[in-house]
Formats: C-alpha cells, sequence, structure tokens
C-alpha cells in the first residue's frame, strides 16, 4: 500500500521482526546520526530519532522508519534504549491523541495487507501493530539491567494506558460503556510481579499511580489474574515471584468513604453511577479477591508473617467479607511458633467484631505458652491480645488458673524484662477472677516433686492448675533483681482492686532496666567505720602525717 502524500510502500514492511533483525538495524541505522556520534553518541541518538519522529508524524510515506525507531529499543547502550523510548512516547502518544491508530477489534495484519480496504485503513491497521510492538518491547524493557531504563519504560507505558484511556482503541458496546486499557495494563502488571527478579524498587515508583481510584481498582484485577496465571498448575513458586506479589498487594489501600472515590487517572468528561470503578463497594470485591486469590496457596513463612503483620490494620478492615480470612488465619494458626503469635491478631478481630465461633481457641492459647514466648520479636503483641482473650469475667476458673500457673512456672526461667511484665499480668487475672485467689492463699502448697500441676498437659481443664499453688511467685521473691523481687512480693498482702496496667512495661528491655539502675545512683546507708577519704586517708590518720604526695 502506498500512503497518501508519499512514496514509499508501506505494505512492504514486514509484519514481525526477529531481535536479531532489529539490533542489526540498530546498528545500520546509527552511521546516518552524523558526526554528533564521535562526540556525545546519546545526543547523536535524540538528534536522529528525533529526526524520524518528526518525518513519521509528517508523512505517512515515511512510516517505514518506525521500524528503525523500534530497533533501537534492543540496543545494548543504555543511553540509546533511553533515547529511543523517549521517541516512541512522543511518536506514538501523538498518533493516539490524533486518532490514528486503528479502533475496534484488531485484525489480522497480513490479511488486511492483502485486502482490497482503503490505504488509510490499512495504514492504521499496520501502525496498531507496530503500537503493540513497542508496547510489548516497553514491557521488556522493565527487566532491564539498568534501573533508569526500567523506570522510562514503566513511565511511558502509564502515560499510553492514560492516553489509551482517553482515546480509546475498542468500540463501546453501548452509549456510555465504561472503556479501560486492560490488556496493557495488565502488561504492566505483568512485567511488575517477576518470577525471576526483585522488582521493590519498581514496585515502589508504581505506588504513586496507586493513589489514583481507577489505576487501583484495575491492579487488584489484573494482580488478581496474575497471580491465578503464574500458580496454575505449577507445584512450586519461586519466592522472589511472592515477594513481588506481597509487595504489590500490600501497597492496595482503600479508601474508607465511599465520597473519596474522586481521583482517576483516566479523565472522564463525566464520571457515570452504573461504572463499577467509581463505587466502593465494587472496590471492596476487587480487594477481597485479590488477597483471597494470593492467601489460598501455600506461602513461604516469611511471606505468611509479613501478611499476618498487617492482616488485622491493612486488610480485615477493608473486606466486604472478612470472615472469609478464618481459613487462612486458622492455618497459619495451627502452624505455631511466631507464626501462631501473629495470627492471634486477625483472629481477635474476627471473634470480637465478627461473631467468629473458634472451638479449642483457648486451648491452642494455652499451648503457645512456652519459654520462647519470652525471647520472640512480637512478645508485646502476644501479651497484650492474651490480656484482651483472658480478660473476660465469665471464663471458667480453672481456663483461668491454668494460664496463671503456667506463665508462674515459665516465670522460673523468665529474663527480668519480662518477669516485670509477668508478674503483674499474673495478679491481674487474680484480681478479675476472685475464685482463682485459691492458688495464692495456700501457704502450705505441695513442694515441687508433689505439684498436682501438670505442665506437659495440653489441656488447660485437665491440667488441675485450681489444686496447686503459685508457690513459684513465693520463690521470685529471692530473685536478685530488686525490681522482680518487690513485684512478686505483691502477692503477700491483700491484691487491690484496680488493676495494673501492663501497657508501658509490654516493650521493656533489658536495657532500658539497666539504664533505670544507673539513673537511680549509690543510696546513703549507715556504715561501721569511717570510709577513707583520698589516696592517704583522713588528714589525723597516722599515714597522713608521715607522708605526703609530691
Amino acid at each position: 500500500m502506498t500512503a497518501p502524500g508519499a512514496g514509499r510502500d508501506v505494505s512492504s514492511a514486514p509484519a514481525t521482526t526477529s531481535v536479531a533483525r532489529r539490533r542489526r538495524a540498530a546498528v545500520l541505522i546509527f552511521p546516518a546520526w552524523g558526526g554528533g556520534m564521535s562526540g556525545n553518541p546519546a545526543r547523536g541518538a535524540r538528534r536522529a530519532l528525533g529526526r524520524l519522529v518528526e518525518a513519521v508524524l509528517a508523512s505517512r510515506g515515511e512510516a517505514n522508519a518506525v521500524f528503525d525507531i523500534l530497533a533501537v529499543l534492543q540496543s545494548e547502550d543504555q543511553e540509546e534504549v533511553q533515547e529511543a523510548v523517549r521517541a516512541c512516547s512522543r511518536l506514538f502518544g501523538a498518533l493516539l491523541a490524533r486518532g490514528e491508530l486503528f479502533v475496534g477489534q484488531l485484525p489480522s495484519e497480513e490479511m488486511v495487507m492483502a485486502g482490497s480496504q482503503g490505504a488509510t485503513r490499512k495504514y492504521k491497521v499496520w501502525m496498531r501493530h507496530r503500537y503493540h510492538s513497542c508496547c510489548n518491547s516497553l514491557g521488556e524493557l522493565l527487566a532491564h539491567p539498568s534501573f533508569q531504563v526500567k523506570e522510562l519504560a514503566l513511565s511511558t507505558l502509564m502515560k499510553f494506558v492514560q492516553l489509551e484511556g482517553e482515546h480509546p482503541l475498542e468500540k463501546p458496546k453501548w452509549e456510555g460503556n465504561y472503556l479501560f486499557p486492560r490488556q496493557l495494563f495488565k502488561l504492566v502488571v505483568e512485567g511488575l510481579l517477576s518470577s525471576e527478579e526483585d522488582r521493590s524498587l519498581l514496585l515502589s515508583q508504581f505506588r504513586e499511580y496507586l493513589e489514583h481510584d481507577d489505576i487501583r481498582y484495575h491492579t487488584m484485577q489484573a494482580a488478581a489474574d496474575t497471580v491465578a496465571r503464574v500458580t496454575d498448575g505449577r507445584p512450586e513458586v519461586h519466592l522472589i515471584f511472592w515477594n513481588n506479589a506481597f509487595t504489590l498487594l500490600s501497597s492496595v489501600s482503600l479508601p474508607r468513604q465511599e465520597g473519596d472515590l474522586s481521583s482517576f487517572y483516566v479523565k472522564h468528561v463525566e464520571l457515570s453511577d452504573k461504572w463499577k470503578v467509581v463505587h466502593l463497594k465494587e472496590h471492596r470485591k476487587a480487594f477481597q479477591l485479590m488477597w483471597l486469590g494470593f492467601l489460598k496457596h501455600q506461602l513461604p513463612l516469611r511471606i505468611c508473617k509479613k501478611v499476618l503483620v498487617i492482616i488485622h490494620d491493612a486488610i480485615l478492615p477493608y473486606l466486604a467479607q472478612p470472615s472469609l480470612m478464618i481459613d487462612f488465619l486458622t492455618r497459619a494458626y495451627d502452624i505455631g511458633g511466631a507464626i501462631s503469635l501473629l495470627a492471634l491478631n486477625g483472629l481477635f478481630i474476627l471473634i470480637h467484631k465478627h461473631n467468629l465461633e473458634y472451638p479449642d481457641f483457648y486451648r491452642k492459647l494455652y499451648g503457645l505458652l512456652d519459654p520462647s514466648v519470652f525471647h520472640v520479636k512480637y512478645r508485646a503483641r502476644f501479651f497484650h491480645l492474651a490480656d484482651l482473650f483472658l480478660s473476660s469475667s465469665h471464663l471458667p476458673a480453672y481456663l483461668v488458673a491454668a494460664f496463671a500457673k503456667r506463665l508462674a512456672r515459665l516465670a522460673l526461667t523468665a529474663p527480668p524484662e519480662a518477669l516485670l511484665m509477668v508478674l503483674p499480668f499474673i495478679c491481674n487475672l487474680l484480681r478479675r477472677h476472685p475464685a482463682c485467689r485459691v492458688l495464692m492463699h495456700r501457704p502450705r502448697g505441695p513442694e515441687l516433686d508433689a505439684d498436682p500441676y501438670d505442665p506437659g498437659e495440653e489441656d488447660p481443664a485437665q491440667s488441675r492448675a485450681l489444686e496447686s499453688s503459685l508457690w513459684e511467685l513465693q520463690a521470685l521473691q529471692r530473685h536478685y533483681h530488686p525490681e522482680v523481687s518487690k513485684a512478686a512480693s505483691v502477692i503477700n498482702q491483700a491484691l487491690s482492686v484496680p488493676e495494673v496496667s501492663i501497657a508501658p512495661l509490654l516493650e521493656l528491655t533489658a536495657f532500658e532496666i539497666f539504664e533505670q539502675d544507673l539513673k537511680k545512683g549509690p543510696e546513703s546507708v549507715p556504715l561501721e567505720f569511717i570510709p577513707a577519704q583520698g589516696l592517704l586517708g583522713r588528714q589525723d590518720d597516722l599515714c597522713a602525717q608521715h607522708f605526703t604526695l609530691s
């Protein structure tokens, strides 16, 4: 076909170009760029590509020059690739704005070129295929070794998303139909969710686009589709993919009110109430499908921990049906260790706010109490939640007694910073449940070898804690640290009615205890001798009378 107004035959251009051919083409057009190449290759590339862009935009007969521009995208020189990306951005941005790309279901290039359609239709179809080639090349550049190239390719693709949204390349099915370049945007999301390279830095750049409501909505949909595609039929997925997926998913934050949906990346003359993208309810559904599709897989433990750390404040409040998270949370709670501690936060929200019934919950909570609980990273969060779970006055006495006894037994080997928190915790349990005070009113309690309490029993109902006593607290009254000894001596007097807040003690560390001891300074105590003053003693001492320092 011959483009109107010029003599170059566009129809003779090949439909596709291999990578090797594009690399050769990039080399072949460089000599034509003139002397600027020897002095400053980047400047020479910019000028040559600028002339090619101007030629294509000025005359359809110069359309074959697009191949020369696309070829430079495969160059091994970083600066030349960046100049080629900028040239593509300028070229196809102008073509989209001018409406010179085919609109509708894109037909096969060979079929159109061989047909009898007019020159304008052939040109638009041919240029639309070149636009697709450009987008695919930009998607490949998201894996370029240079971050500057990645960042530029991402911004260019997002520019095309915006322009294609404002000048759609598909025909609306009905008047007022919402159109968004889903396929192009899906290409972007798939490039971000790589299985071969950590894209956290590039994802941090993409986060600024998530402030727009339409980008956030379609990101959730595209991310869910990509996770499903990558994991489909694959027994094991690389950890890098899970890291990238979590980084993207955790960056999505929904507004809390319907009226907050007002920022759109693709500008529209008027927003229609029929569009799903303008309703917060639809955003919540997409958010829920995205997270459920991610969490249904067997995630690596480190990813599972990251999810559990944010689930209570960044995921559950925004779900359309938070109760659907019960499967993931119970599965995590059954793992044990730090994973179980972290799962408590989400379970607490479901139990208290969504009336979740969890069988054997307190039995599993009781099983989490072991010596390592005082040394884990999430100790403060665990005891805060345990305090909330044991705050109800309707709990049976045997259950509260089992927790108090287990904590007292563990306190025998706990560090001082943990003891200063655990001892008030135990006393608060006794304040809330007077029926358990029998544990500290047995002055002649059993010895260690005759203690009826069974520390190896997993069921608190069978531990026989109510038959025992808190002799461990009496032993801790002889602790080497005076503050611990003082805290353990509280049981020697009648417990005060108001509870002692353990919130300031949850984050207490050994360093803070050491600093507190240093600030106290030495206390003056009465002595049975006169303390020495100076190296030779007091002035009236015999040594000071006969010797001097000089």
